[in-house]
This record gives structure tokens, sequence and C-alpha cells, in this order.
């Protein structure tokens, strides 16, 4: 199979999932801001869901740019990370009904971190297809930001049971500062 068949299947899911996020919104009960505040938490709750899913699909895009072969294994991460990332406006929706309640929020902590560790699985097939010595395998031998992200991620986990469950929305939120722009390793060899 073509890395394009994978990528165009991808890309098709990914805006299925993002319109999906967006469904969830329902309007305010009434024409004023104020009705608009009652339900900001579940608007900041979908931006974040929203920016995750866009720095999936750049980052996803950008890897498949260094990738000449596919494999099985490859096919079977790839679907991974999808079902991780299916699961995403269903626990937005529920995080944005309850902010401060620990089992969305542990929830919506666990999906994060299946989505990055489904991506790690995919680098390392995409690694093993390719082989260590091609680009994606120069470019991945070592990938510190992404075992920062899930060791973060582990860390909102038992700050949200420790401390407050909201930590794990907060923390989320700030590691996607650190995957807002994709790599620039992989521009620079493109």
């Amino acid at each position: 199979m073509s890395k394009s068949r994978i990528e165009a299947f991808t890309d098709a899911v990914i805006a299925i999932i993002m319109t999906l996020l967006v469904l969830e919104l329902h309007e305010p009960s009434s024409a004023d801001w104020s009705a608009f505040l009652v339900m900001k938490h579940k608007f900041i709750v979908y931006l974040i869901s929203f920016v995750s899913l866009a720095i999936y699909w750049n980052n996803h895009h950008h890897l498949f740019h260094l990738v000449k072969k596919v494999d099985g294994w490859v096919l079977w991460a790839n679907n991974f990370l999808i079902l991780m990332m299916t699961l995403f406006p269903y626990a937005t929706a529920w995080v944005g009904n309850y902010p401060f309640d620990w089992p969305p929020q542990a929830l919506y902590g666990s999906i994060i971190l299946g989505t990055e560790f489904a991506y790690y699985l995919l680098v390392r097939a995409l690694v093993r297809a390719n082989g260590i010595d091609s680009q994606i395998g120069q470019m991945f031998r070592h990938y510190p930001k992404l075992y920062l992200s899930i060791g973060l991620t582990i860390v909102a986990l038992i700050l949200g049971k420790l401390i407050a469950p909201i930590a794990v929305l907060i923390v989320n939120a700030l590691i996607l500062l650190m995957w807002f722009i994709p790599e620039k390793s992989i521009e620079k060899t493109l």
C-alpha cells in the first residue's frame, strides 16, 4: 500500500473527528454574553481538543513526508492512533460538562496518554519499515519531546488524582505549547 492511502484515510478521519467535536457544542440559551459565559468551560475544552487534533494532524503530515515504505505494522499503528483520536469527542463532551470532576478528567487524560503512546508506536513502526539509517530513522532515533510529553501526561493524571482533577486539562494544555510548532528538523530535511 502506498503511504498516500494512509495519509488520505487519516486526513478524512481526523476531519470527521473535528466535526464531531463541534457538534457537541450547543448554542447558548439566550442571545447575550452571560449565556455564553455560562458555557465557557465547554468552549475551552473544545479548543484544547481541537488544537490537540490539529497538532496530531500536522505532525502526522510531517512524519509521512519522511517515509518511503509502509507495512502492516505501520497500518495497525496508524489505526491505533486513529482509534485513540476518535475518543476525543466523547471525552471532550464529558469534561466540558464536568470539568472539576475526576472521572471525566481521568478519561480525558488517559485518552491523551493513549494517543501519545499510539503516536510513539507509529513512529517506531515507520522507523522499522524504513530502516534505522533512513531519514525517519535518523530523525527519530532519540525523540525526547515525545518522551517528555508522555511523562508530563502521566504527571497530569497523578496531579489530577491527588490535587485537583482540572490539573489534567491544565497540564495537557501546556503540553500543547511544546507541540504547537511542527518539527523544524523535518522541515529542514525536506
